[in-house]
């Protein structure tokens, strides 16, 4: 999978959250998560401490925001699938 799908769904789950009334810590760990994704993804750096951390929020998402967990999930398997 492309860098540039792995953008497109990291800004659908950001539009997600922003129309989701979701608590500010969690938005806090979503916008950090981001900013990782992108280091990680522009320098093509080691990736599985930062799956690990996305699936812990992934799974704060699972029963409270359907929609925003599922595109998170989709950018979990988008950077596995890149193996960087």
């Amino acid at each position: 999978m492309s860098k540039d799908r792995i953008k497109e769904l990291l800004a659908q789950l950001q539009d997600e959250i922003l129309n989701t009334d979701m608590d500010d810590e969690l938005k806090t760990l979503v916008s950090d998560l981001d900013s990782d994704i992108h280091t990680v993804i522009e320098n093509d750096e080691e990736v599985n401490a930062l799956i690990d951390r996305a699936k812990e929020v992934e799974a704060g998402f699972a029963t409270r925001y359907p929609a925003a967990e599922r595109f998170l999930r989709e950018v979990i398997d988008a950077l596995v699938r890149m193996g960087i």
